[in-house]
């Protein structure tokens, strides 16, 4: 395997001698290959006449913005999402050149003016902006290619469909913009089957006729993220938006059975320390935890501080030598600590696993999800923001 490393944050180096020493013991792997495999799997669930618009927005969910938008544009996919304009720039200055759509459209003159440049597709929610917009790209004698977001029932950005065809009249007077398509986002297409969520399909099929009939072409209608991708044949339309399923997460577990997923992500650190403690010894803060007689702890080298989850205190798990050990005791900053009993000799330096594989078992993100009480999304972005990164 090829092996390149980047810093989600500034690393500190000192040098000794010829030898630079990166202070933290702790890494985050992304497997490209992994990406790769799932989105051929997006690719199978919507066939070859569905186009792909990757979401690589929170720098690719802490996964690294531009090394996935390189993989994501060179295996095909028609466009790229992300939240705001500066994220787009930063992967036009790493030579992305695929169609980028700026999720939260434009909110300033400095970004109308840097989306026109670079040929970004901002999402429009509201009259004023796409009137500065127009203008904008009529001053610099452009087309700037457009979405319109609908309030399908999500109850954020948007216009409701209420409201579509006097906005549609009106963008059809100012010529410094194109409609590519309709845009809108499900609330809950990951629970259970659900009135609601068809009920939002069918608001945006009325919507496309709408816009239709008034002779818009609407070419790129999209509405699935990774859950109706998966579970909604009828939302796919022109376009689908995969997230979280780039990564490996599921939008809800009940989903494993319909699609096969590898972790992308792999969060890796070392044992500091192992202690033999006496029976009915504290450990960590607050004395959450008490030995059950004589253990062997071993103290490992992340915390919250890097991005593990505190509530994981006394519920997650970590590998060591392939094994599932218990976390026990509260999580401090740097630093959490694993019953290993069970394991012969274990020493420090030895790797430790939080996320990923290590032999034949593996941690997924949901898993820590679930201990942790949160989701997959929130997990990746913490971890992969606060650490260094290796590209497989």
């Amino acid at each position: 395997m090829i092996y390149c490393t980047i810093s989600a944050s500034l690393i500190y180096l000192k040098e000794f001698g010829n030898v630079a020493m990166n202070y933290s013991p702790n890494t985050v792997q992304v497997d490209l290959s992994a990406l790769v495999h799932n989105l051929n799997q997006v690719k199978r669930l919507v066939g070859s006449m569905t186009k792909i618009m990757g979401i690589v927005k929170s720098d690719a969910y802490g996964h690294g913005a531009l090394h996935v938008s390189e993989v994501l544009e060179k295996k095909g996919v028609h466009s790229l999402g992300v939240a705001h304009v500066h994220e787009a720039l930063n992967l036009r200055k790493g030579g992305i050149r695929a169609p980028i759509v700026v999720l939260c459209g434009t909110t300033t003159g400095d970004e109308t003016r840097a989306a026109v440049e670079n040929g970004l597709m901002p999402v429009l929610f509201d009259r004023q902006q796409a009137e500065i917009l127009n203008a904008e790209a009529l001053r610099a004698n452009r087309i700037a290619r457009v979405f319109l977001k609908l309030d399908t029932g999500m109850g954020r950005l948007g216009i409701f469909i209420a409201e579509l065809q006097g906005f549609l009249e009106k963008l059809r007077a100012l010529r410094g913009l194109l409609l590519e398509g309709l845009f809108s986002h499900l609330s809950s297409a990951d629970e259970p089957e659900n009135d609601f969520t068809s009920s939002q399909i069918e608001n945006f099929d009325r919507a496309i006729e709408i816009g239709r009939a008034m002779e818009f072409s609407l070419p790129l209608n999209n509405l699935a993220n990774s859950a109706a991708l998966i579970k909604y044949r009828q939302s796919h339309y022109d376009m689908v938006r995969p997230g979280i399923m780039l990564y490996g997460g599921l939008p809800s577990p009940e989903l494993s059975a319909s699609v096969s997923l590898r972790p992308v992500m792999h969060f890796k650190g070392k044992v500091i320390q192992v202690r033999d403690l006496p029976g009915s010894s504290p450990v960590s803060y607050g004395r959450t935890y008490y030995t059950k007689g004589r253990q062997r702890i071993a103290v490992v080298s992340a915390g919250y501080g890097d991005g593990l989850p505190r509530s994981l205190s006394n519920t997650g798990k970590v590998l060591i030598r392939g094994k599932r050990v218990p976390i026990v005791g509260t999580v401090c900053m740097n630093m959490v600590m694993a019953d290993v009993s069970e394991l012969e000799d274990v020493g420090p330096g030895e790797e430790v696993v939080f996320l990923g594989t290590q032999g034949r078992e593996v941690i997924t993100g949901d898993e820590v999800a679930a201990w942790s009480g949160t989701i997959s999304y929130e997990i990746f972005c913490s971890l992969g923001q606060r650490n260094t990164r290796e590209y497989l």
